[in-house]
């Protein structure tokens, strides 16, 4: 048998890992300053109230850089670092694997170009516009190309678990990404949702929490089941744990999204098949978690001595308590009180803090001193950064999983009369405003630990020298029959067939996402229509791209559920005919200020013109308790129409009834609405002047001002909220 001597690209791993680490505290220092303005409003969305960096600008940087900046680098760190020494195989191409690191570099500083600056699909965790999509695909397609010719020319006969999951998580990741982002471009910064209303909901949580499945789930799974039994020494617990914790991982978590949509306009089935599937869920996680775990039997002493050890037990407890949470959330009575709140938040961050951020900082630890041929810089500084990131996790998510309690139930209170406790939403907000405070020490924290990591790797690296080809050396594969023994057990035949696993991988995975979508999409009655929902005039369109261009959606949700409490305070519970021309769907995903579904058409909660003027100046003055911050720059910039005929033409093409030809009246449309709504608000400032002041107050000057502004198409978006249902609708099921 032929003994071949190669080399492992060390090089790629170090260039990822220290991605992994700046692009971390980068995302997290963003997280922090988000966190910020909610805990201190006055100081963070006023004194500085710079237009990119208010929160719904900021927020899906943060959500963006730390799950494809931080996570993603360190996937690619060890899966690169993982993969040649399990397939005893330097990779492929060093030079795809180089495009892979610079084009993922390119596609986080693009994200960070865009984000700030209101460029943006508004579509939670799927954020990117429509080229930036395009760029992250080619990307993904160049990583799985250099993967997978590394597997086929692999010195191994079997592939390991982690590759199982590796594979699994190319191909799912490419499912959802491809799918999730068909969008009709407008122009270079603005494109449209393919989708729309409830099929666009659908496919967005399909792809939203498939996403934290398949990106910040199964590879990190793979990762563990490469690095925890390195660490200890031992071997995995259990193989067929391993076979049974895969299959079923990858088969059960894509039907789990419509979870997310719990007492929504989403037909009751696809509901019912989310809640049925996450909870069947806890087995092959929990399975996974304890494989894990036990892997560590007989080597607990080493734990109190090995710091990675001490990261990784900490990531695997999280990754338990998080997906036996995730199950739980998903039940009707417990998704009533959760949904909307900040317990949600407190939910992912033990996952991305505890499970992905934990697991992160133990393989940068055990990466290091064989990267660089030297001892850990500092143990003492290692084991100070575990301590104050695990405090930095407790003081987060706690204060989180209170302020929810708190949120979910004092909304639902009711008084002996039947009439709600607390009819002021801000009731709620001034309530947890504590809690804000203690969640951004803890973020704090969790900076500061990573800074100390920062600096004792940086240390390390200083310490010792780059091996950046590692020698190594194995039979040759190729000149070796692989032939099957008797009695071997039947997975091992999958094992060394790497695209016959990719293939099963596909055929498990789509299922779950056909069955659930497919019906949503060609079956009418899973939609259907109300006659009197018309498609927004041209100055609503424009303001509605003005309300995801701000992010309104992350703290206001447009949705109201068909459950006492929220009709109480917001109206007639939302219908899927409602939604038929929203491109794309704004049902949201967390209450930080009210629901909006009924706010142009609810008698009872309906405002002025001026009010929303006023309101978003200065939210503070007008709603006491308030900590939104103010759309200063709505007042000063006027709106631009270049896009609007490109807009309706591609509405028109999405399926909007827009008359044909209606983009060359579209213009003289929207400056008439204006007109309107300037000329109301003007007069109302003029009424509320003191008498001698109101005799020099000019309103013509002032309505042709007012006219061009971006805030008074905004405000005709929001008057145009639940508008169309006010009245008794008639459901139209042909």
């Amino acid at each position: 048998m032929e003994i071949q001597k190669f080399s492992y690209d060390n090089k790629i791993v170090r260039n990822f890992a220290y991605a992994t680490v700046i692009w971390g505290i980068t995302g997290m220092v963003v997280g922090l300053i988000a966190a910020l303005q909610l805990a201190f409003p006055e100081f963070f969305n006023d004194y500085l109230g710079f237009s990119f960096l208010s929160f719904g600008r900021i927020r899906p940087l943060h959500t963006n850089a730390v799950i494809f900046a931080f996570v993603g680098n360190a996937i690619f760190m060890g899966v690169y670092y993982s993969l040649q020494r399990l397939l005893k195989s330097r990779m492929w191409s060093d030079k795809l694997s180089k495009i892979n690191f610079w084009g993922w570099q390119f596609i986080i500083l693009c994200a960070v170009a865009t984000l700030p600056f209101g460029i943006t699909s508004g579509k939670e965790y799927a954020e990117l516009e429509w080229w930036i999509d395009i760029l992250i695909a080619i990307m993904w397609v160049v990583f799985g190309w250099n993967m997978f010719a590394t597997i086929l020319t692999r010195r191994v006969k079997h592939l390991y678990v982690a590759i199982w999951f590796y594979i699994a998580t190319f191909v799912t990741v490419a499912i959802l990404h491809i799918f999730n982002s068909f969008e009709l471009p407008v122009s270079f910064f603005k494109s449209y949702s393919w989708y729309a209303g409830v099929q666009d909901a659908l496919v967005q949580w399909w792809y939203g929490h498939n996403a934290v499945a398949f990106f910040l789930t199964t590879p990190f799974l793979g990762l563990m089941y490469y690095f925890v039994p390195k660490a200890a020494n031992r071997p995995v617990y259990s193989y067929r744990l391993s076979i049974v914790h895969f299959w079923a991982l990858i088969f059960l978590y894509i039907w789990a999204g419509p979870h997310h949509l719990l007492y929504s306009a989403l037909p009751d089935w696809a509901q019912s098949l989310g809640v049925v599937f996450s909870i069947m869920l806890i087995a092959p996680s929990w399975g996974g978690m304890l494989n894990g775990l036990l892997t560590l039997r007989g080597a607990w002493d080493r734990v109190r001595d090995d710091v990675m050890l001490k990261f990784m037990v900490v990531a695997l407890t999280c990754y338990g308590m998080v997906t036996f949470e995730g199950p739980l959330l998903s039940l009707k009575n417990v998704n009533v009180i959760s949904h909307f709140t900040d317990w949600t938040v407190a939910h992912v961050h033990i996952g991305g803090l505890g499970w992905n951020g934990m697991f992160t900082f133990g393989m940068l630890y055990w990466l290091f001193p064989r990267l660089y041929q030297t001892e850990l810089y500092s143990k003492k500084l290692a084991n100070q950064h575990f301590w104050i990131a695990t405090l930095g996790v407790l003081l987060y998510a706690i204060p989180m999983y209170y302020a929810g309690f708190v949120q979910g139930l004092m909304w639902q209170d009711f008084k002996a009369d039947g009439t709600l406790a607390n009819p002021d939403f801000l009731a709620t907000v001034k309530q947890i405003k504590p809690f804000y405070i203690l969640r951004s020490i803890g973020g704090l924290l969790f900076i500061v630990g990573t800074c100390m990591m920062f600096y004792n790797l940086i240390k390390t690296a200083k310490k010792g020298s780059l091996l950046a080809n590692e020698d190594a050396e194995a039979p040759d594969l190729k000149n070796t029959t692989v032939v099957a023994t008797k009695g071997e057990y039947w997975h091992r035949k999958i094992e060394r067939r790497p695209v016959r696993m990719m293939i099963f991988a596909i055929i498990v995975v789509a299922i779950g996402g056909l069955v659930q979508i497919v019906p949503t999409m060609i079956v009418k009655s899973n939609v259907p229509t109300i006659a009197s929902v018309k498609p927004y005039t041209p100055l609503e369109l424009e303001g509605r791209d003005l309300y995801i261009r701000e992010g309104c959606y992350n703290c206001h949700s447009q949705l109201i559920r068909p459950l006492r409490f929220e009709t109480a305070r917001y109206g007639d519970y939302s219908k899927a005919g409602e939604f038929v021309y929203d491109h794309p769907f704004q049902w949201g995903s967390k209450r930080t200020g009210p629901d909006l579904a009924r706010e142009g058409g609810n008698i009872k909660i309906k405002k002025s013109n001026f009010w929303h003027y006023q309101h978003m100046i200065r939210p503070k003055d007008i709603s006491d308790g308030s900590i939104m911050p103010a759309y200063i720059w709505l007042r000063d910039n006027d709106l631009s129409t270049d896009l609007i005929e490109k807009k309706i033409n591609a509405m028109r093409t999405l399926g909007v009834p827009y008359e044909a030809g209606y983009e060359k009246k579209a213009l003289a449309d929207l400056q008439k609405q204006a007109l309107e709504i300037a000329t109301d608000i003007a007069n109302e400032i003029k009424s509320k002047l003191p008498e001698k002041v109101r005799k020099s107050y000019n309103s013509k000057d002032e309505i042709n001002k007012l006219q061009k502004k971006e805030l008074i198409a905004l405000i005709a978006y929001l008057q145009r909220l639940g508008k169309d249902v006010s009245i008794e609708t008639k459901i139209n099921n042909k």
